[in-house]
Parts: structure tokens; sequence; C-alpha cells
């Protein structure tokens, strides 16, 4: 993992139009994130915690304002460059899971090796063992519950490496325990790989495990960059 990863948010605004009605999601938002970090997202649903995400993955772009991440301007970047950038140095865990349903459990995590041209099947069956699921390799999704399902959405998302992981309500479909589970082991992954990390959440517990908790209230956050 390289040092001195950095995200860097500077007056990111954006706002949506319904055809009658204008609806501001960000207004000036600052934030930084470095290498080895946890910082918690918090708002009500609706306050723009996933468009924020979006917008710091390039998946969006921010009507206003400036999105840099590892020292490049998204906005200077055409789209096939944000999708190496992605593809190198962002992994997503989704709410609801987003495994792709024909594949198996192992080509799920596999995915992300394959688009960056490494074959070795060793990584991902590695990270299978280290979230509890060695032996399910053939499983398809649909076999899986809810929570093994989010621990393969998680090896996924490590499998290359990342230096940046956003996690969008990662345990926000999980009872509590599984979630708790689940959190341990996402922090702990994260943490040992010393990557930065942004999770919008609505649990007591990722607040508790965090370095910084940041609350989005009316579209500017609270509580420090």
């Amino acid at each position: 993992m390289q040092n001195g990863f950095q995200v860097r948010l500077r007056g990111v605004s954006k706002a949506y139009d319904d055809g009658s009605t204008r609806h501001d999601v960000l207004n000036a938002v600052d934030l930084d994130v470095a290498s080895g970090e946890m910082v918690a997202l918090l708002g009500p649903s609706g306050s723009g915690k996933s468009t924020l995400l979006n917008i710091i993955a390039g998946l969006d772009a921010p009507d206003g304002g400036t999105v840099e991440v590892s020292g490049r301007d998204l906005a200077g970047m055409s789209e096939r460059a944000r999708t190496l950038l992605r593809r190198r140095d962002i992994g997503f865990v989704f709410q609801f899971f987003n495994l792709i349903p024909t594949l198996t459990v192992l080509e799920n995590i596999r995915l992300p090796l394959e688009l960056t041209g490494r074959r070795d099947p060793g990584p991902a069956r590695e990270l299978l063992e280290r979230v509890g699921l060695a032996g399910r390799e053939r499983a398809f999704p649909e076999e899986l519950s809810g929570g093994e399902q989010q621990r393969i959405a998680i090896a996924r998302a490590l499998a290359h490496e990342p230096r940046l992981l956003l996690a969008d309500e990662p345990t926000g479909n999980l009872d509590s325990a599984t979630g708790a589970r689940v959190l341990d082991l996402l922090t702990r992954l994260v943490r040992e790989r010393g990557a930065a990390m942004v999770i919008a959440t609505h649990s007591s517990d990722v607040v508790d495990r965090a370095d910084r908790v940041l609350t989005l209230h009316d579209g500017a956050i609270a509580g420090g960059t």
C-alpha cells in the first residue's frame, strides 16, 4: 500500500431537478481523507451520503467545486481515465451487495482482478478464506444468506488492494448480530491494508470504530474536515 494517498474535496455542490423543483443535495462540501483513516458519514436518508460517495468515486460529477483523488483532479480526467482509477485504486461496498448472480462466489471476487489483467486466483481464494467462506467457491449468490453475500461483496471490493474504500450502508440490510460481524471484518481488513475508507451509515457500531464522524445536514458537513 502506497503512502500519501488522499481524497480532497473543496466546495463541492450538487443539485437535482425533478422538473418542477430544484433539490440542493450538497452545498459547498469540504472533505479530506488520508491513508489509513476511517471516516463515518452520518445523516438521514436523502441527505446526500450516497451522492457524495458517488462523486468521490467519479461515478457522478459535482455541479461545482473540485474533487481530487490521489492528487488528481477528477474533472480534468477522461471517462476512461476515471474508470481506470476506480479499477486500480477504489473499492466500493454497496448496501444491496450488487453481486453478479450468474457468477460464482469465486468469480465475483476475481472480477476486479481480471479487469486489471490479473489472472492468478490466489488472492481471491485467500480473501474467501479471510471472510470465512472457504469451500463455497462454486456457490452462486442466491445460495448465500444476506450476511454471506455482504462478506463476498467486501472480499470483491478489496481483491485488487484499493487505496480507497467507499462503503454505502454496508450493514443496512443485515440483522444487528450479522451486521456487527460484517463490520468487524470490513474494518479489520481495511486497517490491515492501510486504506482510506469513507463509510455512509446509520450504525452506532461504525461510529464507535471510526477515526472521525461527520454529519451531512442541509447539504453541508458538520464535525470538521
